[in-house]
């Protein structure tokens, strides 16, 4: 599932190429992939409507129209967003095309198709996307020890799991966890009551810093994000424990291990974050 770099990502490559542009048409494949309102309304709504700009919201892409009507994306596991010109090779799984006022389309592709769209009147309450269940931006300067320690001070949960609780933090997934953890010093099975204060306040530098590092990281030109079909992890090569166990640890050269906790996959250096 992209996490909130990648989607970022999205955000940025999308953001030019859409800004001004008026949805002439839309193409829909597979209704259920429109979970509010129905595929009808959506589209009777929707075309005609120019768009102004894009923000994002943990993993949350959201379309936003001159008239202040938004249209909110979840990629899910495997969506994606292109823009493209009409005659470029329609992906199989595509289910959704806006054909936009310069000639080119917006499309969304997923293959599992477990994505959704919503679109949003101007001054309707969002109740349907999970937005507003989420918690605080990795950036967002509320974002503290403290914080933390509130959220989490009576919970016996692995603080790896905690950390992907999008109710706390948003936009961290299983990949940025392990990143964070590892940058942290802190053992991903720890349980998240149990930290003290100092380890609050490292865990909340590695937060920022660390989904910073791997937002720039994940830069990539219009063209080529086009060319690789929306795919936008680029940051393999700068991990450095996600996926890689039995790999020498970047630090102390150990082997680094994996754990299982709540059915995901945990890649730590039991030295380096030693419980």
């Amino acid at each position: 599932m992209p996490e909130l770099p990648e989607v970022e990502t999205i955000r940025r490559v999308l953001a030019p190429q859409i800004k001004g542009q008026k949805i002439m048409g839309i193409g829909i494949a597979h209704k259920q992939v429109i979970a509010h309102p129905s595929a009808e309304l959506f589209c009777d709504r929707i075309i005609g409507q120019a768009f102004s700009h894009m923000e994002r919201r943990g993993k949350f892409l959201i379309f936003c129209f001159a008239g202040g009507d938004s249209m909110v994306v979840h990629l899910r596991m495997t969506g994606s967003l292109l823009v493209t010109p009409p005659e470029y090779p329609q992906e199989k799984h595509t289910h959704v095309v806006f054909s936009l006022g310069d000639g080119k389309e917006l499309r969304y592709i997923d293959a599992r198709r477990f994505g959704r769209l919503w679109l949003l009147e101007k001054g309707e309450e969002d109740n349907v996307t999970g937005m507003d269940k989420l918690g605080l931006e990795p950036f967002d300067e509320a974002l503290t020890a403290e914080y933390l320690r509130e959220r989490l001070l009576k919970r016996k949960k692995p603080i790896k799991e905690c950390l992907l609780d999008q109710s706390i933090v948003s936009g961290i997934g299983n990949i940025y966890g392990d990143e964070i953890l590892f940058a942290a010093g802190i053992h991903p099975a720890r349980p998240a009551g149990d930290l003290t204060m100092c380890e609050y306040e490292r865990l909340v530098k590695q937060i920022h810093e660390t989904m910073e590092y791997f937002i720039e990281k994940n830069v990539i030109p219009a063209e080529d994000y086009l060319a690789g079909k929306g795919k936008t992890y680029r940051n393999t090569p700068y991990l450095r424990v996600y996926g890689k166990e039995k790999k020498p640890c970047p630090i102390c050269g150990r082997e680094l291990q994996k754990i299982v906790l709540a059915g995901r996959s945990s890649v730590f250096c039991a030295h380096c974050q030693d419980k």
